[in-house]
């Protein structure tokens, strides 16, 4: 049976660092598109590129082939570049200290064993619309975070 085609764009948006953060993603199947957003009190930019990544893989019901794209250089270096050797150790980095944001990289692991993801780094702010969208749904995030607390 043939896999859904998704795109996925995801983004993380912290005020502050550590400070209000939140994330975003953009969900593209067959000319429809989900958007979901959320946001934290007390994060960091990277946590929350990561949990975009996490949220929007969440909202998949089945097996996928997935193109997600992030201008995370942190999320996908650490996919692609630090998570193997990571698992190696036992999540320790190459200095044996234990990698930052463990349960996050543990939760994207684990979700990205059931598509076949296609990791693209875009460049931000750059005029890409996904990518811009992603932002937007971030910053909203924070915003609706604020909104809940006046």
């Amino acid at each position: 049976m043939l896999k859904k085609k998704i795109k996925i764009y995801t983004d993380g948006a912290c005020r502050g660092n550590p400070g209000i953060g939140g994330w975003g993603a953009s969900l593209n199947y067959n000319g429809t598109c989900k958007e979901i957003c959320g946001g934290e009190l007390d994060t960091t930019n990277n946590r929350m590129e990561m949990t975009a990544v996490i949220e929007a893989l969440k909202v998949l019901k089945e097996s996928s082939d997935v193109c997600l794209l992030s201008d995370s250089q942190y999320v996908l270096k650490g996919i692609n570049e630090w998570m193997p050797n990571w698992k190696k150790r036992n999540w320790k980095t190459a200095s044996r200290k234990p990698v930052k944001n463990v349960d996050l990289w543990q939760q994207i692991d684990t979700l990205m064993q059931q598509h076949d993801i296609e990791w693209v780094w875009v460049k931000g702010h750059s005029g890409d619309l996904g990518n811009e969208r992603a932002d937007a749904l971030a910053n909203q995030g924070i915003d609706e975070l604020i909104g809940a607390y006046e």
